[in-house]
């Protein structure tokens, strides 16, 4: 567990990303495609259902003994809370209402973070949208690890912390890497969040309250859902930055592990991106994609050619332009 990968740097590469040729080729080829550019009204009503079940179990664990609290935490909790922020994912794209309705999506994905326990939605909303337009770009795209995770994160054992600590490094690196100035619905959302927390407190307790943090944090660590964070972009393969995900918890996830798929066409929600991968075919099927997101958590921890540092990075060329 002792030994050191060889990567010591990102793959810096001086050419743009794949996704808005690849988009204008397949556009261009099929354009019934467009037709799948509309919101999934579906999950106004999935979202409200798992934070009403979130909250039957919020009841449910007030009165058990501490060792079930945390049992169920990672059992169910942590499978809801991050099923719930892809949910909000889908909603940073104004996927819930549409485009014309983007204030009401802000609004909704507050509503699904309620139930998460840590206001996130709003800033999230704001760091993705970077994240799809300069993707791998040096110091805009927060997703990529800085160069203290890659030189720090070093060996097996350190690699396998790093993933347990992703939900904490997930909310501090943004301020690390390209700090944005506080926004009005920022406030609101953590003022909300706030409330939302004190009403747990007051009315189920300690141990509800609890059961809402530790499930967040189990969910966005070492958990088979977490994998798709290590799936989606980090180079197990030379030349490639971005790897879909066809495995079955894409079920419980809106389809988030067509990555190459939702890259491409970011404004389809994530239950027609099969359609995507159907429709064009040629394009998706020839290139490496996964079926195990545990198997991608494994072999980033024993795989020493793999590391915090497996990221594909560019310096941006011309205007940026960010919110």
């Amino acid at each position: 567990m002792g030994a050191r990968v060889s990567r010591q740097d990102f793959e810096w590469v001086y050419t743009d990303q794949p996704h808005a040729d690849r988009r204008r080729e397949i556009l261009a080829k099929y354009p019934e495609i467009k037709s799948l550019m509309k919101p999934n009204y579906n999950l106004i009503w999935i979202v409200i259902s798992m934070v009403l079940v979130q909250m039957v179990a919020v009841y449910l664990v007030k009165d058990l003994d501490w060792k079930w609290v945390i049992f169920w935490a990672y059992v169910f909790g942590s499978c809801i809370s991050h099923s719930m922020t892809l949910a909000i994912h889908e909603i940073s794209h104004n996927l819930a209402f549409g485009n014309y309705k983007a204030l009401w999506n802000r609004w909704f994905g507050i509503f699904a973070n309620l139930p998460f326990g840590v206001p996130y939605s709003v800033s999230f909303k704001r760091y993705h949208m970077d994240h799809h337009r300069y993707l791998g770009a040096d110091g805009i795209d927060v997703d990529i690890p800085t160069d203290f995770e890659g030189w720090f994160f070093c060996t097996r054992f350190r690699k396998f912390i790093w993933v347990i600590l992703q939900p904490i490094i997930y909310a501090f690196r943004p301020m690390c890497i390209n700090p944005k100035p506080i926004s009005d619905l920022e406030v609101i959302n953590l003022l909300l969040q706030l409330s939302f927390d004190i009403f747990i407190y007051y009315f189920f307790g300690i141990k509800s309250l609890v059961y809402v943090f530790t499930g967040s944090v189990f969910g966005l660590g070492l958990h088979p859902i977490a994998g798709h964070f290590i799936a989606e972009h980090y180079m197990f393969l030379k030349g490639h930055e971005t790897f879909s995900y066809y495995g079955p918890l894409n079920f419980f996830t809106f389809n988030v592990g067509y990555h190459n798929e939702h890259h491409d066409f970011p404004s389809i929600p994530g239950k027609n991106l099969p359609l995507v991968k159907k429709i064009a075919a040629e394009y998706y099927d020839t290139l490496p994609h996964y079926n195990s997101w545990i198997k991608v958590l494994y072999d980033f921890v024993m795989d020493d050619t793999i590391s915090p540092y497996s990221r594909v990075k560019r310096h941006l060329k011309g205007q940026v332009k960010l919110d």
